[in-house]
C-alpha cells in the first residue's frame, strides 16, 4: 500500500530531525569561545547544559499533548484518547534514567565521532533484551537471539574502527576515544533499565506517548537544573573540559554563549529537534508501524555518516561501513525484518509462520500476566 502524503512527512520529519538531533549537539562541542572573566578562547565543553536544553524539548511535548486535547475537544467527534488518571511520580525513576544517560552521552559526544555515538548507541536492544528476560519474564525468540548476537558483533567492529581512526585523529585522542565508547554502551545499560521500568510500571497505566515523554522531560529538566549548582562546585580535573576544571559549569556557558551567539543556535537546534523527533516516531509508530520507526532510525545514522564525512567532522573509515552493515543486520533481524523475505522463500515459510505464533502466543502471556497484576493490585 502506498503512503499518503502525511506518512512520508512524518517519515521525513522524523528522519530529519533525528539527524539535526545528533548533529546540533556535535556542532555546539565543536566551538570555541572565551569564557568569564576575561578567559582565554576554550571548547564549548557543557554537556550536562545541552541534557538541560534536550530535557525542555522533551518538557514541551506535554505543552504539545495539552494543545491537541483542547483542539480535539472543540471538535464535532473527538477521537483523541487521553487516558487514564496515574500517579505522575510513577514516571520519576525512568526520567532518572533518562537523565543520567542522557548526560553519560552527551560526555561520551565530546569525545568520539557523531557517527560511532549513533552506531554505538544501536547497543540498546542487547541490554533490553536480556534485562526484560531477566525482569519481566519474557521469552526471546531464535531470532532475536540471533539479532543480539550479530549486535554484539557490530559494535566489536566499530570499535576497531574507532581504535584505528583514534591514531590518525588530531580531533580526538585515542584515550578519549575509547573513554568515549565505553561511556556510550554504558549509558544504553541505563536506557534500558529506563524501558523496563517503562513497561513495568507506567505502560499498563494507557497514557498518551506525548504525555509520558512530556513528564519524563518535566522531572529531568527539574532535577538537572538543580544538580548544575553542587556540579559548580565539584572539581574533577583534567576529566572536564572548562577553565575551572568542575564537573559542570553553567556560568561558564552563559558566558561562552554571550561570545559568541553562533552557539545558542547549535542548543536550540538541538532542543527544538527533540521535540519535533519525539512527536514524528510516535506519529510514525501510529500511522505507519513500530518497524518502520525502527528502519527510519538506522537511516538517521547513515545521514549522521554522510553529514559529518562532508562536513570534515571525521575521516572515512571502511571498518564502519562494515559495523554499519553488521549493525542493520542484526537490528533488523531482532525485529522480525527477515520474515518477509523468508516467507517468499518454500523451504523456509513453515519456519517463519512458527515464529509468528511463537511471538503471537509471548504477546498473550504477557497480557494475561498484566490483567493478573492489574487484579492482584
Amino acid at each position: 500500500m502506498a503512503w499518503t502524503k502525511y506518512q512520508l512527512f512524518l517519515a521525513g520529519l522524523m528522519l530529519t530531525t533525528g539527524s539535526i538531533n545528533t548533529l546540533s549537539a556535535k556542532w555546539a562541542d565543536m566551538f570555541t569561545a572565551k569564557g568569564c572573566h576575561d578567559d582565554p578562547e576554550h571548547g564549548f565543553s557543557h554537556p550536562f547544559v545541552q541534557a538541560v536544553g534536550m530535557f525542555l524539548g522533551e518538557f514541551s511535548c506535554l505543552a504539545v499533548f495539552y494543545i491537541l486535547v483542547c483542539h480535539d475537544r472543540r471538535s464535532p467527534e473527538p477521537k483523541m484518547i487521553a487516558g487514564q488518571s496515574f500517579n505522575p511520580l510513577l514516571f520519576f525513576p525512568p526520567a532518572m534514567c533518562d537523565m543520567t544517560a542522557t548526560s553519560i552521552m552527551y560526555v561520551a559526544l565530546s569525545m568520539t565521532s557523531a557517527s560511532s555515538f549513533q552506531m554505538l548507541r544501536g547497543a540498546v536492544i542487547i541490554f533490553t533484551g536480556l534485562l526484560s528476560v531477566a525482569f519481566l519474564g519474557r521469552r526471546l525468540a531464535l531470532n532475536q537471539w540471533l539479532g543480539i548476537f550479530i549486535t554484539i558483533l557490530g559494535l566489536v567492529i566499530v570499535g576497531l574502527a574507532d581504535f584505528v581512526s583514534g591514531h590518525k585523529d588530531d580531533s580526538h585522542k585515542l584515550s578519549d576515544v575509547i573513554t568515549g565508547d565505553l561511556l556510550i554502551i554504558l549509558a544504553q545499560i541505563i536506557v534500558a533499565v529506563q524501558m523496563v521500568l517503562e513497561e513495568k510500571f507506567v505502560y499498563k497505566h494507557d497514557v498518551h506517548p506525548l504525555r509520558a515523554v512530556g513528564t519524563e522531560g518535566l522531572f529531568g529538566f527539574i532535577v538537572l537544573s538543580l544538580l548544575l549548582i553542587p556540579m559548580y562546585f565539584i572539581h574533577v580535573g583534567d576529566f572536564s573540559g572548562n577553565p575551572r576544571q568542575v564537573l559542570e559549569d553553567a556560568i561558564d556557558a552563559f558566558c561562552q554563549i554571550g561570545h559568541k551567539p553562533l552557539i545558542i543556535l547549535a542548543l536550540l537546534g538541538n532542543t527544538v529537534s527533540i521535540a519535533f523527533f519525539n512527536f514524528a516516531g510516535i506519529s510514525v509508530t501510529k500511522e505507519i508501524s513500530a518497524t518502520t520507526r525502527m528502519v527510519l532510525d538506522s537511516l538517521r545514522t547513515l545521514v549522521i555518516w554522510a553529514v559529518s564525512l562532508a562536513l570534515g567532522w571525521e575521516n572515512f573509515q571502511g571498518l564502519q561501513v562494515l559495523g554499519f552493515l553488521v549493525l542493520l543486520l542484526g537490528t533488523g533481524i531482532y525485529n522480525g525484518l527477515h520474515r518477509p523475505l523468508l516467507a517468499r522463500i518454500p523451504c523456509c515459510a513453515a519456519m517463519v509462520t512458527l515464529e509468528e505464533e511463537d511471538s503471537a502466543e509471548e504477546r498473550e502471556r504477557l497480557l494475561r500476566d498484566d490483567r493478573v497484576l492489574a487484579e492482584d493490585t
